[in-house]
């Protein structure tokens, strides 16, 4: 058995605390020196944000025309627990009976859990083809820790190699990146399980002045397991059954669907519950969902994906996608929209233009997934607000 440090805890799980505080301080500077571990094509537009080639459309393709696979039968890949204890075991610390954490949302749950971080069930994806005549997404089950396990423990590796014990940044050292190197591919979504988030450019868009603006979200680390200390576009969310009654994986497998939940509990500071574990959402019948959806039926609201990426330190797998709404639409929405909420703080809008958004990602600490968006929206600004 390992002696207890003061306070409780080993030296290996204090070590692995300082790497998480070093991480969550860190987050923009070492996913973008992460991404520098690729090849400069792998960056989707120019940006971090890493993406195959099937991932990237060549304009926006409407959301309606991607087509969604579900695939019940079990599809496991490799298992994520198994591959990191065999490749990168000390990632996965001692415990004060001198056992390791078997798996690293364990040890996050245990020693650095945010405020939400809940095992819940996902689409799982894994396979996706954008680029095509036929775009389509598909997915299996799976559940939220699954990719934490991969993608949490992959961050805290880069993390720690960066950092010494004077704590001053360096470079990684070969050998170092054990986890990473045996992953080798991170769009390949066969070898590992992922979620997937479906972050949303949110434009407000006046038809008068041809103008759009957007708000953005700052992502508390305090409060969320990805991309904390952050700025993200909202909403964002990850695409999953909204509880684990069976018939919610049926009911919820529609992107739109997700996103109207998203925009509910990130914009209007809703509650996450919406009582599908006693029946399905109805959909048809929720004022929200009713009112977007009649103002897309009406062409007030046009909904494009922009493509699939990679987070070049987490892995984490994001749906690049806009939604365009007339300015009088959007103020009957979201005039009311919420100052903060689960995740972090609502900010202000900023107009869409080349030289406002060069200025955000030049200035601020934007995920990854936001700057390929947000670079991607305004070079297909005329596209996008064509209609």
């Amino acid at each position: 058995m390992i002696t207890p440090e003061p306070g409780g805890l080993t030296q290996e799980q204090r070590d692995w605390l300082r790497v998480n505080a070093y991480l969550q301080a860190n987050r923009h500077e070492l996913a973008v020196r992460a991404a520098g571990e690729y090849p400069v094509e792998a960056g989707l537009a120019g940006t971090p944000l890493l993406a195959a080639p099937s991932w990237r459309p060549t304009a926006p393709v409407p959301l309606t025309d991607i087509r969604l696979e579900f695939r019940a039968e079990p599809q496991p890949p490799r298992s994520a627990a198994a591959t990191v204890a065999r490749v990168a075991p000390s990632l996965l610390p001692r415990r004060t009976d001198g056992t390791r954490y078997g798996r690293f949302s364990e040890a996050i749950g245990d020693l650095a859990a945010p405020t939400v971080f809940e095992n819940r069930p996902v689409y799982r994806p894994i396979a996706a083809g954008l680029s095509g005549d036929d775009p389509h997404l598909t997915f299996t089950r799976g559940r939220f820790f699954d990719g934490v396990d991969v993608g949490g423990a992959v961050a805290h590796e880069y993390a720690a190699a960066r950092l010494p014990p004077e704590g001053e940044p360096r470079e990684s050292q070969p050998g170092e990146l054990r986890l990473r190197h045996a992953l080798s591919d991170p769009c390949d979504l066969t070898a590992r399980p992922a979620a997937m988030a479906i972050s949303t450019l949110t434009l407000r868009y006046d038809r008068a002045t041809r103008t759009a603006s957007f708000p953005l979200h700052f992502r508390d680390p305090a409060r969320v397991s990805h991309a904390g200390g952050m700025i993200q576009v909202i909403p964002v969310g990850i695409f999953q059954p909204s509880g684990e009654a069976a018939w919610n994986e049926a009911n919820d497998f529609d992107l739109w669907r997700g996103m109207v939940r998203e925009y509910a509990e990130e914009l209007l500071g809703e509650d996450e519950d919406h009582g599908s574990e006693t029946s399905p959402i109805d959909y048809d019948r929720w004022p929200l969902a009713g009112r977007m959806s009649a103002a897309r039926g009406a062409g007030r609201i046009r909904a494009y994906c922009l493509g699939l990426g990679t987070d070049p330190l987490t892995f984490a797998v994001d749906l690049l996608t806009v939604v365009v709404i007339d300015a009088g639409v959007y103020d009957e929405l979201f005039g009311a929209a919420v100052a903060s909420n689960a995740e972090g703080s609502v900010l202000p809008p900023r107009p869409l233009d080349k030289r406002c958004v060069a200025d955000l990602i030049a200035r601020h600490p934007v995920q990854a997934a936001g700057e390929a968006l947000l670079t991607l929206a305004v070079a297909h600004a005329d596209a996008l607000l064509g209609g």
